[in-house]
């Protein structure tokens, strides 16, 4: 029996969450279905808010460049903060800034202005930031290093299902009630009647938000009285130089984030303007277009049904290939769908990008895992390492947004194309990655 063999046969006997952690386990694991809701939520947004306020798909997807840009802004002083103390002090900070910033929609909503739209984003995203540094490595530590990887996409897998919850509220709380008006006929109303029409709408917008702002604060009070576990180590010390050396020269790593700054990256433009592509492409068809944006919506919750049914296979299959092969072949296989996508339209087009949340499914968790092999208690900076490279989250979706304004929604799409084959490339040579490689 070879050693690859020894090492899959233990793996299939080992427990995947250690004994006595369920409870923690369990509340954890919401969380990701928590921030799920609040990515999903808010990726329709983009539209919503350029047809609101009458402005440029760029100016609208700063949405999303506040959104993420508080995930990188936060993930060090995170880390840091969870070193110091514990990761579920990183958990509890975490549930309050996202609170606080979904309660501050509503003087948002009275201001009428985008930018303090931009600013809750940013608050709540902050918070998010603490959650995603704190429980990924987090639910990682819940049971033997061998399983890490399958128990983070088992974590993982949930989280889709809070994007599921978000994609329905947003278009059935936001997108549904908003007034029926086209950008061209809110840029031709007086402007009495377009201040009326823009504070109703931003009245809408804000009630999801506040109410997933009560929801997390039943959240904080659950995970505070429950016992959680402290992590591997509990030391409070922490060289910030040295870790980074460390972790800097550990190539495994190191090309991990840059990998999952293109996945982040890939993943935002593709979900960010589905709803633009299908609005195009059933408008092509006859609809007008607030109906055609309606509609567009239901592709973008096929995606996400899509991206968690997929989430958990690739979880099962985990078992039996290699996280890195698993990862490459799935990359590619995104990159092959980009083609009808940006060269042929239509209905197959948009079937296609569906279809690219079913091999985005397996990503996230398997490059986090991947890459935090290995580096023991540098996990924990390490973990706002690759937080921050959701960054690639925060600058894309602009981009994009400016060509699409340029050119047409279709073209846009060549922007994860090259995402996509750096991921391949990453998932083709972790296998000689040693777990603290370095150059």
């Amino acid at each position: 029996m070879s050693q690859q063999q020894i090492l899959d046969t233990e793996q299939k006997q080992t427990p995947l969450i250690a004994r006595g952690l369920l409870l923690p386990f369990a509340l954890i694991t919401f969380c990701f279905a928590l921030w799920g809701f609040a990515n999903d939520l808010t990726n329709p947004l983009v539209k919503a808010f350029g047809t609101i306020f009458n402005q440029s798909a760029f100016l609208s997807s700063f949405v999303q460049f506040a959104f993420y840009g508080g995930y990188c802004f936060m993930a060090i002083p995170a880390a840091l903060f969870i070193k110091r103390y514990s990761y579920k002090s990183g958990i509890l900070l975490g549930l309050a800034l996202y609170a606080i910033g979904g309660m501050l929609f509503i003087p948002a909503s009275w201001v009428g202005m985008f930018w303090p739209f931009c600013a809750s984003f940013f608050i709540m995203t902050c918070g998010l930031s603490f959650l995603e540094t704190s429980a990924n490595p987090y639910i990682l530590s819940m049971g033997a290093d061998e399983t890490a990887t399958q128990r983070l996409n088992l974590a993982q897998a949930f989280n889709p299902i809070g994007s599921i919850v978000g994609i329905l509220a947003a278009k059935e709380w936001i997108l549904a009630k908003m007034a029926e008006f086209s950008a061209e006929e809110r840029g031709a109303m007086a402007a009495e009647q377009f201040e009326a029409v823009k504070m109703a709408d931003l009245a809408i917008v804000r009630g999801p938000y506040v109410a997933i702002g009560v929801v997390i604060l039943v959240m904080f009070v659950l995970i505070m009285l429950t016992k959680m576990p402290t992590g591997k180590d509990a030391s409070n010390t922490l060289n910030v130089g040295e870790t980074f050396n460390r972790l800097w020269s550990n190539l495994r790593y190191r090309n991990g984030v840059i990998a999952q700054a293109f996945y982040v990256g890939a993943q935002i433009t593709v979900w960010t303007y589905t709803i633009h592509y299908g609005t195009e492409v059933l408008m092509s068809e006859g609809m007008l277009e607030a109906e055609a944006a309606a509609k567009a919506v239901d592709f973008n919750f096929y995606a996400m049904v899509l991206f968690g049914v997929s989430r958990f296979v690739c979880t099962f299959l985990l078992k039996y290939l290699q996280p890195g092969r698993l990862l490459m072949l799935l990359a590619i296989g995104a990159v092959v769908l980009l083609i009808p996508v940006i060269g042929v339209g239509g209905r197959v087009g948009l079937y296609s990008l569906v279809a690219i949340s079913g091999c985005m499914s397996l990503m996230f968790p398997t490059i986090y895992g991947l890459a935090l092999k290995g580096v023991g208690e540098d996990a924990k900076l390490g973990a706002a390492g690759l937080v921050m490279a959701i960054a690639g989250g925060s600058l894309l979706p602009p981009l994009q947004g400016l060509l699409l304004d340029q050119t047409n929604v279709f073209i846009s799409y060549i922007m994860p194309v090259g995402c996509f084959v750096a991921i391949a490339l990453y998932g083709f040579r972790v296998p000689s990655y040693s777990t603290t490689h370095s150059e």
